[in-house]
């Protein structure tokens, strides 16, 4: 299939078309690393988002760069190509990315409030936060700290962004 193999299907395809099998067929071959965000714009500008399970290296973009540029004819359609991994304080977008970030902390944006805790599990339908609050006591007078725990639906999230510490 690589190179000037191309096969006769691909012929029939639109451009977009081509690019989006392209893709498939390459993270096919590199499981560890999935789809964040595929656009093409009317200039034929492909400009592709990838996260990996375990990051994603300088070395996984130029692959993925060169599988899809490999079988794209210039000749054909005239394109620019830029393929990059999902940058630092990106919001989440996928269970996937919850999953390989569990034990992290997050900023999660709910319709009502802001909730910086750790993310201690992520199924495929929810996500569990842990946090420290501080609280009136219900003794006394004064504020305690007590342990926070929430589980949160994804569609109860309207935002989430890991945060980097130093």
């Amino acid at each position: 299939m690589r190179g000037l193999n191309v096969p006769s299907f691909y012929k029939n395809m639109t451009f977009k078309e081509k690019v989006n099998t392209l893709l498939a067929e390459c993270l096919l071959e590199k499981p560890s690393i999935f789809l964040i965000d595929l656009v093409i714009t009317d200039a034929f500008k492909v400009i592709v988002t990838v996260d990996g399970d375990n990051g994603v290296a300088l070395q996984d973009c130029i692959d993925v760069s060169r599988f899809i540029d490999n079988d794209l004819d210039r000749e054909e359609q005239d394109y620019s190509l830029e393929v990059a991994s999902v940058g630092v304080g990106s919001p989440l977008k996928l269970v996937r990315q919850y999953k390989k970030n569990v034990g992290r902390t997050l900023i999660v944006k709910t319709g009502t409030e802001i909730i910086e805790a750790e993310l201690v599990e992520a199924s495929d339908d929810f996500v569990v936060l842990s946090w420290e609050a501080r609280e009136p006591k219900k003794v006394g007078k004064g504020k305690e700290t007590v342990q926070k725990e929430l589980k949160l639906p994804y569609e109860d999230i309207k935002e989430a962004i890991v945060t980097v510490t130093f």
